[in-house]
């Protein structure tokens, strides 16, 4: 038996890749996939291109040995399936932990399926930065990208999720990425990728559009321009210096910066737009194992995320 319950939201984005999160910080929701569509559902939910459920690393099984971080990324696509990294979603959700006086401005860690990250978020506004790590470049030969009746050769490169990175002179010819472009051979990409299409456009400086897995075309990737920006310097040695790249994409700029050890720190937007309450169909009844009651409180919800966290930060 389920029973509709008010749960908190706030809505945001990172370069219009705009998300859902559902705090809960002491991991009592139970999310479905099929709560994930109809909530990322832009005509009969919220909105979204993926949900970002914050919760912390001690009260959720998968994150309990990640004690470095004391919060949690579970992020989901907009199809219901699970995401082990959001460049954009993780700065988002770093600024509304700062927002909601959870975490103090400036570093701090997050869990993530792909491992833990460190992110600087400055107080109030600006641009939030990741320590995305070092990319990884497969070096499988033969990967092909098919889009809009033609195909070309591409890059795989692992951001923590899988990418496919296509080189080219004019972003047009990647035709309506509404449909998901074919990867092949499938065995390189066994659970799908996410395909960016990426144009030169100066020295550092590339032009992107993305068919993000499990979403479709995105207005940002973060991870995308990450895998861009390694896919650009495949053949280039090692930088002795730092080197910045700026990815400019449908919905904004990114910035990436190559230390000389090969990591990528990426800068750019995340932006709060909204916050309220939406109706989660929870489990209820007696016998169920904690963390799988969602939140039923015989009390009037708190209707402001951001007062209701900081009040549970302060309880805990």
């Amino acid at each position: 038996m389920t029973a509709p319950a008010p749960h908190a939201f706030v809505k945001g984005h990172g370069a219009e890749n705009d998300f859902v999160i559902l705090p809960d910080p002491d991991g009592r929701l139970t999310l479905t996939p099929a709560d994930v569509v109809r909530l990322c559902d832009r005509r009969t939910g919220l909105g979204a291109d993926g949900i970002l459920r914050a919760v912390r690393c001690a009260a959720e099984p998968e994150a309990a040995a990640m004690r470095e971080a004391e919060w949690f990324m579970d992020y989901r696509n907009a199809d219901g399936s699970l995401g082990a990294m959001c460049g954009n979603g993780l700065r988002l959700l770093a600024r509304y932990l700062v927002d909601a006086g959870l975490h103090r401005p400036g570093a701090l860690l997050i869990a993530t399926r792909a491992g833990t990250r460190r992110v600087h978020v400055p107080d109030h506004t600006g641009p939030v930065t990741i320590d995305m790590g070092r990319p990884r470049l497969s070096g499988a030969a033969g990967i092909q990208v098919t889009a809009a009746g033609r195909t070309w050769p591409a890059i795989h490169v692992d951001m923590g999720n899988p990418h496919a990175v296509v080189l080219l002179e004019d972003l047009r010819l990647a035709g309506d990425l509404g449909t998901a472009p074919t990867v092949t051979p499938a065995a390189a990409y066994p659970h799908g990728a996410t395909v960016d299409f990426v144009a030169p456009r100066g020295p550092h400086h590339l032009q992107l559009r993305v068919h993000e897995r499990g979403v479709g075309e995105t207005r940002a990737c973060g991870t995308g321009a990450c895998a861009a920006v390694a896919a650009a310097r495949a053949h280039q040695p090692s930088p002795s210096l730092a080197v910045d790249y700026t990815a400019d994409l449908p919905g904004g700029r990114l910035h990436i910066v190559v230390r000389p050890n090969g990591a990528m720190d990426l800068t750019g937007p995340a932006v709060i737009t909204a916050q309220g309450t939406v109706s989660l169909a929870l489990p209820s009844g007696p016998g169920l194992p904690a963390g799988a009651r969602g939140q039923r409180r015989s009390e009037a919800p708190e209707t402001d995320p951001l007062r209701r966290s900081r009040a549970e930060h302060a309880q805990g």
